[in-house]
């Protein structure tokens, strides 16, 4: 006998004695319950998942919520005969019965309801889904590919795709921002506009003087200086003056050229100029050379290499007037602002140009909503490919860790206290609902780290989600993305005296005023682009006497720090929006439509029943009344 031949013989008398179970099982229970015919299953039911368990007995089986029993006998009203899968039988409650099919009913609506409440959810929050995860995706798949350490031209190609989120934002910058201005400004009052852009201004510069001030205070306490360390050598990078810093911000306020502005900004640039020694050189003597070699690390940091030089010659910088590859916003707003509220005045004259300033609007908001879709892959590169060019993190949290702190600390303050406390005392609404409504844009600026490139996506969420007043919103945010940087007056008062404290340079309180001055302004000139505020920093550090190449020490991490208080400019501007709507509400409310004239009504002839038939409509004139004091002439009609 083989070995399948027993096992064959143990599988079927295995059943064998199964069967002789059960027909034991079934005789028993039509001797127990005096059961006369065949044994048949009607039907099948579930125990009700609500139902109380029961350990049965007598004649009851035990009851299981869920459990599935073979129907038996409908017994009456009250119980039902069913057998369970240990093949015991009894009563069961029929109360507590279910039929599969209401059971299956049930279950199918239930996933319905749960598909509608994905989908709805989907419909409203898909697109902030995607985006968070795509930022936590970015993240990790920059950490993880950091352990294959790729080539620079590898990274470059990597971050392709977000390289062209950068490109499709700041291609819309441009004509948003004219449009929203033009369109936004002349459909408003004079009065109404002058009142909310002096109540924007104020609220700006105030918040501004509110964020430098809370950083100063973390960074008086934390007082990060004392673990970082200086680097050996000094980097010999020529920086500008503060007056010339501050004369660029007055030149770019008014641009020379429009078209220039679009892509180009004025910046002064320094010439080194070698002076050779007064004394002639001899015959013999060395002949000496200057070269300015590029940073390794930094390639837009020259160094300074002296060969040969005896004696040093004497070195000057020279101001020539240049350009930057970066728009002029600043310039852009203030003249698309003029334009808009010379427009207002022209009255009709001015109607055919706010009609196509408010339809180019309309359409870039058609362009955002379609590539709004890009932007959770788009996030992924980019954050993943900045994860990749940065230096190791561990060294950089060695040296700025404390400095990390101190300002993500005063960032999250006043970004979530701060702030929010002013929208409640004014508004008296929920800040956070205001603000769940915008972190679509919180964290496109966490991706792009430029408030100019969120602008689209900020107006969009305004207008959409939050019911913003599209002429509030079309004002607020564009001056809001220029002037208003919260973000960026903190994190230079910060690194100003953190560069102070590695210095060992003790600040007196007039100092310390200085700077929380000197930083509130620079902050209004810095660009909405990734990492300008390195450029303003020049202002605040010149202006108490210390040494501007210090700037490089803070380089390392600036690229995450640029992030987060891009996050707190944007969302300085949005609930700057929410306020600035709700106290200038009724300057915008519509105005009820003046009431018709009743002095010349005993001239109307009286009416007579109309003959026509319903569909018929027959305006006759009757009256031309007088020109009222606005110049608008109306006409008394007959329907």
């Amino acid at each position: 006998m083989t070995l399948n031949d027993c096992r064959e013989a143990q599988v079927s008398q295995k059943t064998l004695k199964e069967c002789k179970k059960e027909e034991k099982a079934d005789r028993e229970f039509q001797k127990k319950f005096k059961f006369e015919g065949s044994i048949n299953v009607l039907t099948r039911m579930m125990v009700d998942p609500a139902a109380t368990e029961k350990r049965g007995g007598d004649k009851n089986l035990p009851l299981r919520r869920g459990e599935i029993l073979d129907v038996i006998q409908f017994t009456n009203q009250e119980q039902i005969l069913c057998r369970n899968s240990q093949r015991r039988y009894g009563y069961v409650p029929r109360a507590v019965m279910l039929h599969l099919r209401a059971v299956l009913h049930s279950l199918s609506t239930i996933l319905l309801r749960l598909w509608k409440w994905v989908r709805a959810f989907w419909y409203k929050n898909g697109l902030l889904t995607l985006s968070m995860l795509s930022v936590v995706t970015g993240c990790l798949l920059g950490f993880v590919l950091r352990t294959l350490e790729l080539t620079d031209l590898e990274k470059q190609y990597f971050s392709f795709p977000g390289e062209l989120l950068m490109r499709m934002l700041k291609m819309l910058i441009l004509p948003l921002i004219t449009s929203s201005l033009m369109s936004g400004l002349a459909t408003m009052d004079s009065k109404a506009c002058g009142k909310m852009g002096l109540i924007t201004i104020t609220y700006y510069l105030w918040t501004t003087f509110m964020a430098v001030t809370m950083g100063i205070i973390f960074v008086v306490s934390i007082h990060p200086g004392a673990a970082a360390q200086k680097d050996n050598y000094i980097v010999g990078k020529a920086v500008l003056s503060s007056a010339d810093a501050l004369l660029d911000l007055i030149r770019n306020m008014f641009p020379s050229n429009l078209v220039e502005a679009s892509f180009q900004q004025y910046r002064t640039i320094l010439v080194p100029v070698v002076k050779s020694p007064s004394s002639p050189k001899g015959p013999g003597k060395p002949i000496n050379f200057i070269y300015f070699a590029p940073d390794d690390q930094n390639p837009e940091i020259h160094r300074p290499v002296f060969l040969e030089l005896t004696p040093s010659p004497e070195m000057t910088y020279r101001t020539l007037a240049g350009t930057s590859n970066e728009m002029n916003v600043l310039g852009i707003v203030i003249f698309s602002a003029t334009i808009g509220l010379l427009l207002g005045r022209m009255g009709e004259r001015g109607a055919p140009l706010v009609n196509v300033c408010q339809c180019l609007n309309e359409a870039v908001m058609k362009i955002v909503s379609m590539a709004v879709w890009y932007f959770p892959f788009g996030i992924v590169f980019l954050i993943a490919g900045k994860i990749l060019e940065m230096e190791d993190p561990s060294v950089i949290g060695q040296k700025l860790g404390l400095y990390v702190i101190t300002v993500v600390s005063g960032l999250a303050v006043h970004g979530l206290i701060i702030l929010p406390l002013l929208f409640v005392l004014i508004t008296k609404k929920n800040p956070f609902a205001f603000i769940q409504g915008i972190l679509q844009a919180l964290l496109i600026a966490l991706a792009t780290s430029s408030s100019s490139a969120t602008l689209p996506i900020t107006l969009k969420c305004l207008l959409e989600n939050n019911g913003i007043d599209r002429r509030v919103a079309r004002f607020v945010l564009p001056v809001g993305a220029t002037i208003n940087m919260d973000g960026t007056a903190l994190y230079e008062a910060v690194a100003a005296i953190f560069i102070a404290q590695v210095n060992e340079y003790e600040l007196d309180l007039g100092q310390i005023i200085t700077i929380s001055i000197t930083a509130s302004a620079a902050s209004v000139g810095a660009a909405g682009i990734p990492q300008s505020g390195l450029v303003t920093m020049v202002i605040v550090l010149t202006s108490v006497g210390l040494p501007t190449e210090d700037i490089t020490l803070i380089i390392a991490v600036d690229w995450a720090l640029d992030r987060l208080r891009t996050m707190t400019n944007v969302l300085g501007d949005a609930l700057a929006a929410g306020i600035i709507a709700h106290v200038c509400q009724k300057d915008f409310a519509p105005k009820a439509p003046p009431q018709k004239p009743v002095n010349n009504t005993d001239k109307f002839p009286p009416t007579e029943p109309s003959q026509l038939h319903p569909k018929e409509n027959v305006i006759e004139m009757i009256e031309e009344s007088l020109v009222d004091p606005a110049g608008v002439h109306y006409s008394i009609c007959q329907v």
